[in-house]
């Protein structure tokens, strides 16, 4: 880490924590730095201004998760984004999330609150250990997150307090310790939140014990699966899954929109409201002046959809066959794009007349001023997830997954479900199917990717046509040539030498 960022991390870290866009907060301080942790009033503000600071990572845990896979890559109205790492290809000269994607700001807001909150004197000590639960569970996601963006990483669990480049310098851990020590936060937030299954303010916005339950269950998958951990993990993982409560399906007309944000379903969401922030997906959308002659898939114009982005990522054909299915209420995740008004049911690639598509999942609100908003908070884990993830824990631990698998399928066929059950078969046809499963419900999520290295037994590399498994060191992100210059002790990604 520079030195420059280091001084701005020191000489922000008032400001960032009482001036940022807050969620839900804007508490009324005149604290300094030197009595920053002496009330209660400190303490709170610090925890509103690390859910800014994490809230500011969405877009990255997204790319991360989901943009190397087969999930894009097809016609885009506009010129594409991050092309050369939908088509996976990096080096140690083309490098993708350099810095660490800045997670290490984020984490010595969490180190710092963890390191002093403890000794602040709460009114209501049930409150203090409630954020102290958040706070873990934050720090251990992040840490997983990067764990299966670069394998190896360094672990600091201390705030940054002074400017010493020596002390800064740290080698990159081996991935079995980086897993240990995302467990034990894990561990730590359970303990914190003990009984509580409460949410912070009655809102998924904050993490709470079911998010830490449904993290916990995705990182034994990961650990049981790509480190080795085999059948012990994968029980540890479905008992985690199978404590979350409060939390259940509900219909996609109750899922999607700012209005129902607070549904049932989502159990942890990234927070985004007007004069605060927008999410990042109008880059799914396109402009108005492109969409005025083009037509849907059923031959209909288009032109009096108010989009207000851009159409920077477009649906590969593989995306748009899997969800060409029209009894499946996830088909209407996205609309087809053509240029001559003609029926394109069903989904033929390749045809000159298919310009794009616009992602109707994250599409947003009409503001009074007629244009597009993009204030839909997005979810980082769902109940749906929730439920597939049970089934591939019970999958791999040769136990029949259909029952979770049929509840999200009966959810998205409705009344034509009959004909569309899971039936049970081997253990590879079934992680193909769930595979499938998870495409289709959480395309446009984040979550592609790492399912993909998850399922094991090489399916990443026979999903992704740009991916090789004579380049499996790919799984892992390289680092710059900045980075290593700026500390001696780090060493690229191994592989990319």
């Amino acid at each position: 880490m520079k030195m420059k960022n280091i001084k701005y991390i020191l000489l922000l870290l008032v400001t960032m924590t009482f001036g940022a866009c807050e969620i839900d907060l804007q508490p009324d301080s005149e604290l300094t730095y030197n009595g920053f942790w002496d009330t209660e009033e400190a303490a709170r503000a610090a925890h509103i201004g690390i859910y800014d600071r994490y809230r500011g990572k969405a877009s990255t845990l997204w790319s991360m998760g989901e943009v190397r896979s087969d999930v894009w890559g097809g016609n885009t109205i506009e010129s594409p984004s991050n092309q050369n790492l939908i088509e996976n290809n990096m080096s140690s000269t083309i490098v993708f999330f350099s810095g660490w994607a800045g997670f290490y700001s984020n984490l010595h807001y969490i180190n710092d609150f963890l390191k002093n909150a403890p000794d602040v004197e709460f009114e209501n000590e049930d409150d203090q250990n409630h954020m102290l639960g958040q706070i873990y569970g934050l720090r251990a996601q992040i840490y997983y997150t990067m764990l299966k963006a670069w394998g190896d990483v360094p672990i600091n669990l201390e705030p940054v307090l002074e400017i010493d480049l020596t002390k800064l310098k740290k080698p990159r851990s081996p991935k079995s310790d980086v897993m240990a020590q995302v467990k034990e936060d894990i561990e730590m937030s359970l303990e914190y939140f003990g009984n509580d299954n409460s949410k912070w303010n009655n809102k998924n916005i904050y993490w709470s014990k079911a998010a830490t339950l449904a993290l916990k269950g995705d990182v034994y998958l990961w650990s049981g699966k790509v480190l080795g951990g085999g059948n012990a993990d994968f029980t540890t993982a479905k008992a985690a899954l199978e404590q979350i409560t409060g939390h259940d399906l509900v219909s996609y007309s109750e899922l999607w929109g700012e209005e129902n944000e607070f549904n049932n379903e989502f159990i942890f969401a990234f927070d985004y409201q007007e004069d605060q922030a927008s999410n990042f997906y109008s880059v799914f959308t396109g402009r108005a002046v492109d969409f005025a002659s083009l037509f849907d898939e059923n031959g209909e114009s288009v032109a009096d959809i108010v989009v207000n982005g851009a159409s920077r990522y477009g649906p590969s054909d593989k995306t748009n066959l899997l969800l060409d299915d029209a009894e499946d209420q996830r088909s209407g995740y996205f609309t087809r794009l053509y240029t001559d008004g003609e029926v394109h049911v069903p989904f033929v690639p390749g045809e000159l007349t298919y310009s794009g598509a616009l992602f109707n999942k994250f599409l947003g609100s009409i503001g009074n001023d007629g244009s597009r908003k993009n204030y839909n908070n997005v979810p980082l884990y769902r109940y749906a997830d929730v439920l597939l993830m049970l089934a591939e824990a019970k999958n791999n631990l040769g136990e029949d997954p259909s029952a979770e698998i049929n509840r999200v399928r009966e959810r998205a066929y409705g009344e034509n479900f009959a004909g569309h059950e899971f039936v049970n078969g081997s253990e590879s046809q079934n992680r193909l199917e769930i595979l499938n499963e998870r495409y289709k419900e959480f395309v446009g999520e984040g979550k592609r990717w790492w399912d993909l290295v998850r399922a094991g037994d090489g399916i990443v590399f026979d999903e992704i046509d740009a991916l090789d498994a004579s380049e499996a060191y790919k799984i892992y992100y390289s680092i710059s040539a900045d980075m290593l210059a700026n500390d001696d002790q780090l060493e690229q990604t191994e592989g990319y030498n």
